[in-house]
């Protein structure tokens, strides 16, 4: 008969209160600074006490409460069973994820393939994200776009080839740019053309 593995002891997950005592401030300048809450004036040697005591600790501030407060959390959330592959594709979510990171955004993919379209639009809203990129492949209808808002997402951003309504569109047909790559291809002599695609 096999045994269950010995569980580890538990170890205590720091908070913002130990952070506070010892930095030697209020849990609300912990919460300011690691925040990063621009609307409070707190000194940069304050600041720099309490991350360097967040640290020594090993604290993080826990999103999900975060969240709670906020009604929102500060996750993008990027559905990723149907994105597009291919140079162009990749250079551009990356560009975007680099640029949500830099406004301090957690961009999260989530494999969202084998859902229904209400059902990935349900497990979307269930984790409250702020924004939530749409990219082609996947269906978004108006009532989709409704729930998300309802749950706290201020803004649904598609990047299919149709608008959707109640949603910021990035419309990209690609017949056009198809048809402007043919154009080129025939003013330049060319008649036998052919399409390379990813499955």
């Amino acid at each position: 008969m096999s045994q269950l593995p010995k569980q580890p002891t538990e170890v205590s997950v720091p908070t913002s209160a130990d952070v506070a005592r010892l930095a030697g401030v209020s849990r609300a300048t912990v919460s300011y600074v690691l925040n990063n809450n621009a609307a409070v004036r707190i000194s940069e040697p304050t600041r720099h006490r309490v991350r360097e005591a967040a640290t020594q600790l090993g604290y993080v501030p826990h999103a999900a409460a975060r969240s709670l407060r906020a009604g929102h959390s500060r996750l993008v959330l990027l559905p990723s069973g149907h994105i597009p592959s291919g140079p162009l594709h990749q250079h551009f979510f990356q560009e975007l994820q680099a640029g949500l990171r830099r406004l301090d955004y957690t961009v999260v993919q989530y494999g969202s393939a084998g859902l229904a379209d209400d059902e990935a639009v349900r497990a979307w809203a269930e984790l409250r994200p702020v924004a939530v990129v749409v990219p082609p492949g996947i269906t978004l209808t108006p009532h989709g776009t409704d729930v998300l808002t309802r749950s706290g997402a201020k803004a649904v951003i598609t990047l299919g080839p149709e608008p959707v309504a109640g949603a910021h569109g990035l419309v990209m047909d690609q017949r056009r740019v198809g048809a402007s790559a043919v154009a080129h291809l025939l003013a330049r002599g060319r008649r036998r053309i052919g399409v390379v695609m990813p499955r």
